[in-house]
This record gives structure tokens, C-alpha cells and sequence, in this order.
């Protein structure tokens, strides 16, 4: 069987810090053989870790759009911040992606999918979030429970870690997989473990995107 945390940071997000070494260790630590990296608005985080580790990792990406953050998995290209929701599900689709929606109704991000702007696309969703480490309220999950049984879509979890001891927070655990296809097959039959993160990981990712700020204005003198 496979341990996936399907939504993990790397320090190549800007509020993540977690080196690539760390990260393997924290899952050699604590049993995860699978990742789903799904840095902010970058792959290159993914690309270098899928070369380094001794376990699955599935290349992802964080999407912002103005409706909200959409993820997609299984991609071979980075995909712009930005873009119109559309377009960025229709270039995570023409490379064979597929297309997650990460903390749904979360009411403390900004840019999470809510309501009507989550129904409109659901159709061209595969996979719904329903367990986020990060996320403070189980109201979430259960609303992202009954929405994935409403349109029979495939369900997920994460740690969400911005952090290596976040990692393994959450995870699917579910029958070994190669390849997109058998990984829906596997996700089907997988069941959802975890528990919520500390509150005070999120200062640690305001932090670290703090850092990030000061450093490109230093840079820029």
C-alpha cells in the first residue's frame, strides 16, 4: 500500500522553507512513500525532488487564478499565475493533468473555491480536497464531503506542509500505482487519515513569504 500526502510545499514555493533533503528524510521518518509537490505558481521544486527521492512523486502545481487556487497533478509544464480559471484547466488538461481542487471552503484564505464559483466548475473537476491539515474548521471538509459525493468526483488529502514536521499530517493511503491511470484507480479505493496542523504553522509560512519579500527588494537596490 502507498502513503500519500498529496499536497506538500517545498522551499521553491515563496512561503515554504523546506529544503528537498529535509523532506525526504521527514518522509523516510514517518512512513510516507508518496508526494504530491504543489508549489506556488513553479514545478522546478517538484522536477528536482522526483530526480532525488527513493518514492513516488507526483509533479504539481498550485495554481492561482482570480476566481481562486486550483491544483493540478501529473504535469510535464509550469502554468502561469493569473491566468483566467478556464485557461488554466485547459493547460493543465491538453497535458493529460489532472485537475484538484485544494481546500475548498476554507474561509480563512482568500483564495480558496466557494459556493457558486466551485459549482460552475465542477464539471471539469477530477478531484476534490477534502481533508487540508491547514484548514482550522472541519465545517470545510465536510462541505468538500458532500460536494465531491454530489458530482461523484475522487477525493484527496494533505498536509498542505509548508514545513518537513508538517508532512504526514494527512494522507491517502491506497493501492500502489504507475502513472495517472492507475493512480485514479488506486485514489478510488483510498481512505483518508490525518489530523489538523497546529494554528501557529501559519505564522511560519507568513514569515517565510516575509523573508522572500525582503530578500527580492534587497536584490533589486
Amino acid at each position: 500500500m502507498v502513503k500519500a500526502d498529496l499536497h506538500v510545499h517545498t522551499a521553491y514555493s515563496i512561503d515554504s522553507a523546506s529544503p528537498l533533503e529535509q523532506i525526504i528524510a521527514r518522509c523516510l521518518e514517518v512512513g510516507i512513500n508518496c508526494l504530491a509537490i504543489a508549489d506556488h505558481g513553479t514545478i522546478a521544486g517538484a522536477l528536482k525532488l522526483k530526480e532525488m527521492a527513493p518514492f513516488t512523486i507526483i509533479v504539481a502545481e498550485e495554481i492561482l487564478t482570480p476566481c481562486g487556487e486550483i491544483m493540478g497533478l501529473f504535469l510535464s509544464q509550469e502554468i502561469p499565475n493569473k491566468l483566467p480559471i478556464k485557461e488554466a484547466i485547459a493547460r493543465i488538461k491538453a497535458q493529460d493533468g489532472l485537475v484538484c481542487i485544494p481546500h475548498p471552503y476554507d474561509r480563512l484564505r482568500l483564495w480558496a473555491f466557494r459556493n457558486k464559483e466551485l459549482e460552475i466548475i465542477m464539471p471539469q473537476v477530477d478531484i476534490l480536497e477534502v481533508f487540508n491539515s491547514r484548514s482550522l474548521s472541519s465545517r470545510s471538509s465536510s462541505k468538500a464531503w458532500r460536494l465531491a459525493h454530489k458530482y461523484g468526483k475522487l477525493t484527496s488529502a494533505g498536509s498542505d506542509a509548508h514545513r518537513p514536521s508538517e508532512i504526514g499530517h494527512a494522507y491517502i493511503e491506497m493501492p500502489e500505482f504507475n502513472g495517472k491511470d492507475e493512480f485514479l484507480a488506486s485514489l478510488a479505493k483510498g481512505k483518508v487519515f490525518g489530523h489538523r496542523s497546529n494554528p501557529l504553522v501559519h505564522f511560519a509560512s507568513t514569515w517565510a513569504r516575509l523573508k522572500e519579500h525582503l530578500s527580492q527588494e534587497k536584490s533589486s537596490c
